[in-house]
């Protein structure tokens, strides 16, 4: 029996786009086109870019705002107090934090993470904390992922700072 001319013919078309498959399989596993070819061209398709250095914290509390601050701190009034005299709520008071000593309040329940730090709480401690709070001291019982925008984190210290009595100036 003898194949008709139309059964070779898609017989060679089957062939032909089975191999053009390989042919892509096999340029994309040797030339990788997702991937920058050379300086300048860019990251590989998929990935982000390095993110820009952030300003000096300096910098950024010299123009900082203390009212946004306020506005960008009110999530954290879940689990923090911020009046003078307040009681510990899931998390200590902040009236005062800036320059008082770490794990400091009478009868609340720290972590031993957060015990261990020791020291004070200066403005690039509590900027670090507020950036990353289990990266800064691992084991901290604060369930807060991070503000990831640095002037922000500069306004909520603006705005800590006002919560004192004596406040401390800022780093120069």
């Amino acid at each position: 029996m003898q194949p008709t001319k139309a059964v070779i013919v898609l017989l060679a078309a089957l062939v032909a786009l089975l191999g053009a498959m390989a042919l892509d399989l096999i340029y994309d596993a040797v030339f990788a086109p997702n991937r920058a070819i050379g300086p300048g061209d860019g990251p590989p398709f998929g990935a982000q870019a390095a993110a820009a250095p952030e300003p000096p914290l300096a910098a950024r509390l010299a123009k900082a705002d203390a009212a946004a601050g306020e506005a960008s701190a009110r999530p954290c009034r879940a689990c923090h107090s911020f009046e003078r005299g307040a009681a510990a709520k899931v998390g200590p008071p902040l009236y005062g934090v800036v320059g008082r000593p770490v794990a400091s309040i009478a009868g609340f329940r720290y972590s031993a993470a957060m015990k261990a730090l020791g020291g004070e709480w200066t403005y690039d401690r509590l900027e670090r904390l507020l950036a990353d709070p289990s990266g800064f001291v691992a084991g901290t019982r604060m369930n807060f992922p991070g503000e990831p925008d640095a002037q922000k984190r500069a306004d909520i210290l603006a705005y800590l700072r006002t919560l004192s009595d004596s406040p401390i100036p800022f780093l120069e």
